[in-house]
């Protein structure tokens, strides 16, 4: 079938701002030139019909039929969409076509992708037009509310808002940001995108039970200095000054300090982050890539073994200017920034590596090679 329409909803990457999105916290991010294409024309009826070159079964369903409970497939993502929209707008047409992914899916926020995407062609669908920030905001409430991800709004942004070489630099609490250019002494380099073998759902994992220590972090530290205490899902450790962290930490569940040591440490390599990008400081940025992901594994406790198995391998090789994981962290990837001229001996040292390890994963495990590129977006191509 011959389709009309075309949208690339591009991956990303998130160099610094690891699991402090959902706290209201500081981020950094590229889209990257991989992601989730989506063909389509429109339909007059209403009727949606779309099926995945990645996934098996069709979906088929109406903008105007009340939106079904969750089915634990592909689909779901198309109904979710079409659930947030629908509390904004009426919606009359719909879309039939196609939609695939350029890479494994496990730490590039795919979800995310697919969400965008799914929101853009209803609105053209549609006649509505939404600004980019308003794209983000029905977006991320789709996988809040429908999906049932308790996430920030990074992932949304990232795809949404980049543009190629220039670092997203965004403030999830305001939701202020800039879109930094590198600075001229910046080191070459190409971004590593290294699939651990694994795959991964971030409803099952541990992400939502993370987000809660977080605003129970909060809770504690404002319940010890008799402060006022909100609702839990309005409670944020950026609502929480750092003095009060520093006064209140020994007193909180050990578990709990960890993960606010994680929240206000990476505040600031974020910023010192968006200064070494700034000023072409790539060893220094590198550096502090390498710092979140030890903060991850330590404070914030994600990590599989695998994924903690590949940081150990690549952030001592030479050539790497800095590493971490991707995502939250539970299974999924690992993403590296590279001198490009040493891209091939750290794909072979970290594939080497890695199998001699998990051989059983000889299959799966696969390193690919992207750049950044810009955000979500109609094309000819």
């Amino acid at each position: 079938m011959a389709y009309t329409y075309h949208i690339f909803a591009p991956y990303r990457v998130c160099p610094l701002g690891a699991h402090v999105d959902h706290q209201h916290g500081l981020v950094s991010g590229f889209a990257i030139d991989k992601g989730v294409d989506l063909w389509f024309n429109i339909t007059e009826d209403g009727s949606v019909r779309l099926k995945s070159r990645s996934f098996p079964g069709d979906v088929s369903l109406r903008v105007d039929d009340k939106t079904r409970v969750k089915e634990g497939n592909w689909g779901d993502y198309v109904r979710g969409a079409k659930y947030a929209l629908r509390k904004r707008f009426e919606l009359k047409r719909g879309i039939e076509g196609e939609i695939a992914g350029s890479l494994p899916i496990g730490g590039l926020s795919s979800s995310a992708a697919v969400l965008i995407a799914y929101v853009m062609a209803y609105a053209k669908a549609n006649d509505i037009t939404l600004t980019k920030m308003e794209i983000i905001k029905i977006a991320s409430e789709a996988e809040r509310e429908y999906i049932g991800l308790n996430n920030g709004i990074l992932d949304q942004a990232c795809i949404a808002l980049g543009e190629q070489g220039k670092l997203l630099f965004l403030d999830t609490a305001t939701e202020q940001y800039r879109l930094i250019e590198p600075g001229e002494d910046l080191a070459e380099y190409e971004i590593a995108i290294i699939f651990s073998g694994l795959t991964r759902s971030l409803v099952n994992s541990d992400y939502n039970l993370r987000v809660g220590e977080c605003k129970t972090a909060a809770w504690c530290m404002q319940a010890y200095k008799d402060q006022p205490i909100k609702p839990l899902d309005q409670t944020f450790l950026r609502d929480v000054p750092y003095e009060m962290y520093e006064a209140t930490k020994d007193r909180m569940p050990a578990r709990f300090a960890r993960r606010a040591e994680h929240f206000y440490t990476e505040y600031r390599r974020v910023r010192k982050g968006v200064t070494a990008w700034e000023s072409g400081n790539m060893e220094l940025f590198g550096q502090l890539i390498k710092e979140s992901c030890e903060s991850s594994i330590h404070n914030y406790e994600c990590g599989s073994p695998e994924l903690i198995k590949i940081y150990d391998i690549l952030k001592d090789l030479k050539g790497v200017y800095g590493g971490r994981f991707s995502g939250a962290g539970f299974k999924g990837a690992v993403i590296a920034f590279v001198d490009p001229k040493q891209k091939e001996s750290v794909e072979k040292a970290i594939t080497e590596q890695y199998l001699t390890t998990y051989p059983e994963y000889k299959k799966t495990f696969g390193i690919h090679w992207v750049h950044s590129t810009d955000g979500a977006r109609f094309t000819e191509e």
